[in-house]
């Protein structure tokens, strides 16, 4: 009896787990803190919208990561704060500054699941006074 329970247990556990996308909000946000746009790029998909001061555009994976390491580099990431996070209809979203030693930038991801993964598909940065 005591081994059908836990044969319940764990098939119950199996099938709560396996509807979690593979990445999240959360992630993203450790590798904005970080200022690692290496780490970021396993979030991005294959088309991302990026929003700059100075350019937005479409970019491919490649080049999107090119432009946030550019972007990291010349500003020097030292912190990311998320202000708001949520979700809506399989989409999660989070706006948060992002602290440089050049300034801080009103920050905005926006992640949309492809398959089991929530990938990030547009990222805003805008200069942001306190």
């Amino acid at each position: 009896m005591k081994n059908l329970l836990g044969l319940a247990i764990l098939t119950v556990s199996l099938v709560l787990v396996s509807f979690k996308p593979l990445f999240n909000i959360d992630e993203v946000a450790v590798a904005m803190r970080s200022g690692n746009a290496g780490e970021l790029s396993r979030y991005l998909d294959n088309r991302v919208d990026i929003m700059l001061p100075d350019k937005t555009d479409s970019y491919s994976k490649s080049q999107a990561e090119m432009i946030i390491r550019d972007f990291f580099v010349t500003n020097g990431v030292q912190n990311f704060q998320v202000r708001h996070k949520g979700e809506n209809s399989g989409s999660e979203f989070c706006i948060g500054v992002l602290q440089t030693r050049n300034g801080n930038y009103r920050t905005t991801l926006f992640m949309k699941k492809k398959g089991d993964k929530q990938l990030l598909q547009e990222l805003r940065f805008q200069a942001y006074q306190q």
